[in-house]
């Protein structure tokens, strides 16, 4: 894992959860979306100011590898980085692991791109690239 990460901690909602009190398996995409939101904000190159713009940010691949249950009621931390920067492709990893024993949950990647109003691929804005190097 590279050097800057960005954590975010938050309970276990008992909406996210199944009859057993379970986390369903698709509540961890979002909280892989949760950490790339709070990592892009860090930044200083927020989702909301991205699209201002007139840009959006597409996943365009997903894969989750799932270890360990997280439970209603308990803490959990997503651990978010940046994998890899290129001109037209963002690539997110990530780990989830329990606040307090820090168990690992989750490990996942997203890759993004930038497209246009119209749906085409764009290249990031310079300032976009320069605020995630930082």
């Amino acid at each position: 894992m590279p050097g800057d990460i960005v954590e975010t901690t938050f309970y276990v909602r008992y909406a996210e959860t199944d009859q057993m009190g379970i986390v369903h398996h698709s509540t961890y995409v979002v909280w892989m979306e949760e950490g790339r939101s709070e990592y892009m904000r860090q930044k200083h190159a927020d989702y909301a100011g991205v699209e201002k713009s007139g840009l959006s940010m597409a996943v365009i691949e997903l894969n989750v590898r799932y270890l360990a249950p997280a439970h209603y009621g308990e803490r959990v931390t997503v651990r978010t980085w940046v994998e890899s920067l290129r001109s037209r492709a963002l690539t997110f990893g990530y780990e989830i692991v329990n606040a307090e024993t820090r168990q690992r949950l989750v490990t996942g990647v997203t890759k993004l791109m930038l497209i246009n109003q119209q749906g085409q691929v764009v290249s990031f804005p310079e300032s976009i690239q320069a605020a995630l190097r930082a």
